[in-house]
């Protein structure tokens, strides 16, 4: 990662065809592929990509996630995604993603999601190995000072008003 204190940006991904549903809308489920290879890609910089996991057999797993949608995308439309890392420790990463119109750049989602590490062979959680935690840490250095977007940290709920 860089010194610039900018989160990753993606490579720019399309909506494709067959991802409109019978709505003519853009399926939820296919904003999470493009959120989900963004995050490949932000991820492998630091080291956490296929490699890893064939060479440590080690990986890490979505824990939760919250998506919100904030204006919609139609076929063919390209965008970006960003990353940002807001927290980390042993075991764990926090972060939220922004899907942005590739050309016009407004914001069409946003996803926060918290990741486990996980020992494949074990089965269950496991730390970082020293180096990757380091490597985490570099991440988060770069992301620390970035506004953190208004969608981080909110929950889902029915607020009810009194009277």
């Amino acid at each position: 990662m860089s010194k610039s204190s900018a989160v990753f940006t993606s490579s720019v991904q399309k909506v494709e065809d067959q991802w409109i549903d019978y709505n003519g809308h853009f399926n939820m489920a296919y904003y999470n592929v493009l959120f989900d290879r963004a995050c490949d890609q932000a991820f492998a910089l630091v080291g956490l990509g296929p490699e890893y996991v064939e060479q440590t057999n080690c990986s890490f797993f979505t824990m939760e996630a919250h998506t919100s949608y904030l204006r919609e995308l139609h076929a063919g439309d390209e965008v970006t995604v960003t990353l940002q890392l807001l927290d980390y420790d042993a075991k764990r990463m926090h972060y939220i993603q922004e899907m942005h119109h590739a050309t016009q750049g407004w914001l069409s989602a946003t996803m926060e999601a918290l990741c486990m590490h996980v020992d494949m062979t074990a089965k269950k959680s496991a730390p970082f190995p020293d180096d990757m935690r380091n490597s985490i840490a570099a991440m988060f250095e770069d992301h620390k000072n970035h506004p953190i977007p208004p969608q981080a940290g909110r929950r889902i709920g029915i607020i009810r008003k009194t009277a």
